[in-house]
């Protein structure tokens, strides 16, 4: 099994998943095949190092890309036991860690989790107390939070720290949600990574049990983690510092929520023995198109330089189109697919439109029934985001979590029981005089 574990990759790649006698650092440029690195390394450690499934975690960013990784390695170890291999992503592994230490933290079981909905809702009714419920005050707070929470930052640190009237106030905001979390037996998203982190922070034997229990790490888009999230790696690494950490600090696109780039040079400080292995062999696009990604790459500011390279048939020339907005965007591309249709006697379903955002979906739409295109749009609402779904899964939620107040307020008039607001308001300052 090894040698076909093995089989197909490059010198580098083989090498990233052959090492495991040190911490690793795997930079991965665009279309390098990393994914394929950390399946084949998953495979390589439970049937050559024997190391037990259930002692590994993969960690990436999407249930998508998580199970598109436990699938792969799964074909890889066909006929074996993979029972207990943890890929997931980092708020999976952080909830079933809540889930075991809940009463650590101070929570009873069957705690709620709060989506972005709840917290929002929350952090709204917060702000409503002080007449300051417009909705750029309730967005604005709502992603100072959240970054205070990404950077393990409490609220008393916030408040004290706090260099303005506005960061004051979203700072006892911050104090308020918390609190309000806590009477409702409830976490949110951040809360997932931070309140693991700062429990094994704080709680030496705990760390001491799940390190023995996950003892090799592997992290995917790695150039994305926050503050929390690395500090929970570096926390369950320990010691024995057995991960490979896969990114590329040319690929953090998430620094307006959090994502700390230089998490790469902290792994270098934190881990003295870090082997670097660059993956710079390209497996998707021509040599063209990477000479121009790599004038552009070199004028960012880097830890570890790269230069990308492919095997790939050379490709023609790159078109830089300029347009005037969204809308002539649109009409160039739909212009494009008739005349490109015309020319190669091709059908409509040939082609794809990609757009980066839902939001852009509108002009796209307008200008290909402009030209009679027929269409038809992937993706859309997510079944969970349906109005009845979600007010389904808030019953779900009351009936394990009886304090769970957004489950509550969102279905007490689901169906109509002529509930007014004012009712609720009075018994949510009755709640809240008694911290219930």
């Amino acid at each position: 099994m090894p040698s076909s574990i093995l089989s197909g990759l490059n010198p580098e790649q083989r090498a990233a998943v052959v090492t495991i006698d040190a911490p690793l650092l795997v930079l991965a440029g665009a279309g390098s095949g990393k994914t394929r690195v950390i399946t084949r390394k998953i495979a390589y450690l439970i049937a050559e190092c024997g190391i037990p499934p259930h002692a590994i975690a993969a960690l990436t960013f999407t249930n998508k890309a998580a199970r598109e990784m436990k699938s792969r390695a799964a074909d890889l170890l066909r006929g074996r036991d993979t029972k207990g291999l943890h890929v997931s992503t980092f708020h999976t592994l952080g909830l079933r860690i809540l889930r075991e230490e809940h009463a650590c933290l101070g929570y009873r079981r069957g705690f709620s989790l709060f989506d972005a909905d709840d917290s929002r809702q929350l952090v709204r009714d917060i702000l409503k107390d002080e007449r300051n419920d417009r909705v750029e005050a309730v967005d604005a707070a709502q992603m100072r939070i959240s970054n205070w929470k990404s950077a393990m930052i409490l609220p008393e640190q916030a408040l004290a720290e706090a260099e303005d009237e506005l960061a004051v106030h979203d700072a006892r905001a911050y104090e308020a949600y918390q609190r309000y979390l806590k009477a409702y037996n409830a976490v949110d998203f951040d809360d997932l990574i931070v309140q693991p982190a700062r429990l094994f922070e704080e709680a030496p034997d705990l760390l001491d049990k799940w390190q023995n229990r996950l003892r090799y790490l592997l992290i995917d888009e790695y150039q994305d983690t926050n503050g929390a999230q690395y500090g929970l790696l570096k926390r369950l690494a320990g010691p024995r510092a057995a991960l490979t950490a896969v990114g590329d600090d040319d690929q953090s696109v998430y620094s307006w929520r959090g994502a700390r780039p230089d998490n790469l040079a902290h792994l270098q400080n934190d881990f003295p023995h870090l082997k670097v292995i660059k993956l710079e062999q390209n497996y998707r696009s021509a040599p063209r198109i990477l000479r121009a990604a790599n004038a552009l790459i070199a004028n960012n500011p880097h830890l570890f330089a790269k230069r990308l390279w492919s095997e790939l048939k050379e490709a023609g020339p790159i078109k830089v189109l300029a347009c005037e907005d969204d809308r002539d965007e649109a009409a160039q591309v739909a212009a494009q697919i008739v005349d490109h249709r015309l020319t190669s006697r091709l059908k409509f379903s040939d082609y794809a439109v990609l757009y980066r955002g839902n939001h852009q979906s509108r002009a796209i739409e307008a200008a290909l029934r402009e030209q009679q295109i027929p269409y038809a749009i992937s993706g859309g609402t997510s079944f969970f985001d349906r109005s009845e779904v979600r007010d389904l899964i808030a019953y779900l939620r009351l009936i394990v979590n009886p304090d769970d107040d957004a489950a509550f307020l969102r279905i007490v008039n689901v169906p109509r029981r002529e509930i007014g607001a004012t009712t609720l308001e009075r018994l949510g300052h009755y709640a809240g005089e008694r911290g219930t």
